[in-house]
């Protein structure tokens, strides 16, 4: 008899529960979120039978290093989508909502879906997306570290801004740095220490994008030949989609990015409105692309134009060119991928 086990994971505790072949709960247990409930967990896992496969929900986050402990123990371990075991949970309201009916959620859906995907240990992909998300944090503080500097600088040094255009570059940010130089004061003692972590700030900066870059290049993707996709953009996509083969079609990809339109329609009017789901960073790697061809790409250019006189204003053109282009990054991730399995 083949058993699932469903596994719902927390920063703190692990909560399972076994199921036979037709859902029926025969087990369940909760352990600590560590090295030492980890064993313990595996334990009673080897305990239930030989025939056996795990379904964790939350495999990449709270679950990732107990279904690595797992999988470098031979167990056949599945990641459990979770929209798939809220609908699970749907089929029994009275049951309420819980850890354990988690759990049991979980073990159901995982003794009947038979294509659940394997999560993947952290690779390539999780490097990217770690340096990037990293580099954007970066730019948000720098950012911000330069905006108090103007408005100091402003009463420092009234008019300053005729003479230092922005803080954007090191060479500007100098010539700030020269305009408070030797006043005592307090408000231009911490603009120069702002000013100096600015310049600390822009070496992180160029010492991250680089290692993206270096990245990039490790996993061969073809994503930059597309015009408007550059190292950060593809960083952005790669990072956040992660294994493509989890997402099963273009319709998919495209409502998992946010460009699948959504019917609005009432009446005699038949429209679509703009879907405001989805993973909003993917969504914005797919606007700048899609700003950037309207701009320089002869087609791109057309297909704007065309849907702009069949009534549509410039953002919904720009949304339609958006959802084109989920298409195209959906089919280069496909065949990167296969190009990554064939080569292997």
């Amino acid at each position: 008899m083949r058993i699932a086990i469903g596994v719902d994971s927390h920063k703190e505790t692990l909560t399972a529960s076994a199921v036979d072949e037709l859902g029926r709960q025969l087990d369940a247990r909760e352990f600590q979120n560590d090295v030492a409930g980890h064993k313990l967990a595996f334990e009673w896992i080897g305990s239930l039978g030989l025939e056996r496969v795990v379904g964790i929900e939350c495999s990449g986050s709270y679950g990732a290093a107990f279904s690595w402990f797992l999988m470098a123990r031979g167990e056949d371990v599945r990641e459990v989508p979770p929209a798939l075991s809220w609908r699970e949970r749907k089929r029994r309201p009275s049951a309420g909502k819980s850890d354990p009916v988690d759990a049991v959620a979980i073990a159901q859906v995982t003794a009947r879906e038979q294509h659940l995907p394997i999560p993947k240990r952290e690779g390539l992909l999780v490097d990217i997306r770690l340096l990037n998300t990293h580099r954007e944090q970066l730019i948000r503080t720098r950012t911000q570290l330069a905006n108090r500097c103007h408005r100091d600088l402003l009463i420092l040094k009234p008019g300053y801004q005729t003479f230092v255009k922005s803080l954007r570059s090191k060479k500007n940010v100098r010539q700030a740095m020269g305009l408070v130089d030797g006043d005592p004061g307090v408000r231009a003692e911490l603009t120069r220490t702002r000013l100096e972590t600015i310049l600390g700030l822009d070496e992180q900066i160029y010492q991250v994008a680089k290692k993206i870059e270096s990245k990039l290049e490790q996993t061969g993707t073809s994503l930059t030949e597309i015009k408007g996709v550059g190292p950060f953009v593809a960083a952005t996509i790669l990072g956040t989609v992660g294994d493509i083969s989890r997402i099963r079609s273009k319709a998919a990809f495209a409502s998992f990015a946010g460009t699948a339109p959504l019917p609005a329609s009432s009446g005699m009017r038949h429209r679509h409105r703009m879907n405001r789901g989805g993973n909003r960073q993917l969504n914005r790697a797919l606007h700048v692309i899609a700003k950037t061809q309207s701009r320089t790409v002869p087609e791109a250019k057309e297909y704007i134009t065309r849907k702009m006189q069949e009534g549509r204003s410039y953002k919904e053109a720009l949304r339609c060119l958006q959802r084109q282009l989920s298409n195209v990054i959906y089919r280069t991730l496909i065949e990167d991928a296969r190009r990554t399995a064939a080569a292997a």
